[in-house]
């Protein structure tokens, strides 16, 4: 899909270097812990968060990750996906990450809704890093605009119907991040008002 210009560039960061929040199996917070030490395997149970943006149509926005990520490169995934910092605000975090990756500000969505909570874990044997997450998934509707991709996290986006997805993640589950389908169930009947066909 053409996703429109170039995002700017943003100063350099080592997001490998960032704390995440560690977690219990009931999803209460322990402590912080740099990024790459919590995927490091066995890999460290700590918070995440997954969103789903529909369109008017009910289709899906999914992305494909940037070669140069450090776990599960060139896979396709959901919208956009991320880590907040110990304490954030899971909203704030899942705005803030949407207009780093995507350029799509919280002006042009409707208001992001929490679906529920899920938790995977996953080896990527590429890289011998370990997703390891209690996943916050949330959902809303692109209202305006289209996505403007930084390339240094996006390869390229596509909107998708969930029904074929399904289909497509069933026959070529290594074309997809091993947390999609997670997703995609969670968020299930969450679909927001607007993005029903």
């Amino acid at each position: 899909m053409n996703v429109g210009a170039p995002a700017p560039a943003r100063a350099a960061v080592d997001r490998e270097q960032l704390l995440v929040e560690l977690v219990d199996l009931e999803g209460r917070a322990l402590g912080p812990c740099p990024v790459r030490e919590a995927h490091t395997a066995p890999g460290r149970l700590h918070r995440a968060f997954s969103v789903l943006l529909y369109d008017s149509a009910g289709r899906v926005l999914l992305q494909q990750r940037a070669a140069v990520k450090t776990r599960f490169a060139l896979r396709w995934s959901n919208t956009c996906c991320g880590h907040p910092a110990p304490g954030q605000d899971l909203v704030a975090a899942a705005q803030t990450r949407l207009a780093e990756e995507l350029g799509i500000t919280a002006a042009q969505i409707t208001p992001l809704t929490e679906a529920g909570v899920f938790s995977y874990r996953a080896d990527d044997t590429g890289s011998k890093y370990v997703e390891y997450e209690w996943d916050h998934v949330f959902v809303g509707t692109l209202t305006s605009g289209v996505p403007v991709a930084d390339q240094d996290e996006v390869r390229e986006v596509r909107w998708a119907d969930p029904r074929v997805l399904a289909a497509e993640i069933a026959a070529r589950a290594a074309d997809f991040t091993p947390w999609l389908a997670g997703v995609l169930g969670v968020a299930g009947e969450a679909v927001p008002e607007g993005a029903r066909p």
